[in-house]
């Protein structure tokens, strides 16, 4: 089964939340976690802090050059859960809501601290990405 690792913004309060909510959905079957702020990790993937700041990412862990992000994150993501296709199919067919989609993502990224508030510690999740960039490969549970 494939794996993939979401790369979050383990401070910001929306985007753990949504966290949570697909480690419920998913309970680790398909993706694996790495906060924004595991900067040793993410330097192991190439990937920099500038990189976070355009919003989530989504590598697919068996082909890590395969990667998602921001609001083309979200909708892999939705795509990979159970009846999700159906659902982002619909939204990318209706004329202006992906443009409108993009645009919100955007401002909420921007402004996701005012929006949302800041944690005061950074969210571990239970499903954590072990990179194992070592030995080539990237998602492989601890």
């Amino acid at each position: 089964m494939n794996q993939y690792i979401v790369i979050f913004d383990g401070n910001c309060n929306l985007c753990t939340t949504l966290v949570q909510l697909l480690e419920k959905l998913d309970q680790g079957q398909k993706f694996r976690y790495i906060s924004m702020q595991d900067e040793t990790v993410l330097q192991q993937l190439g990937i920099t802090s500038q990189d976070c700041e355009l919003g989530m990412i989504l590598i697919d862990a068996n082909t890590p050059n395969r990667r998602w992000q921001g609001t083309a994150a979200a909708e892999e993501i939705g795509r990979l859960l159970p009846m999700g296709e159906i659902f982002v199919n619909a939204y990318r067919s209706l004329p202006g809501l992906k443009w409108m989609g993009d645009r919100t993502y955007e401002q909420i990224r921007d402004n996701r601290y005012t929006l949302f508030g800041k944690r005061d510690t950074t969210y571990k999740t239970v499903y954590a990405a072990d990179c194992g960039c070592a030995s080539g490969g990237v998602g492989k549970e601890n």
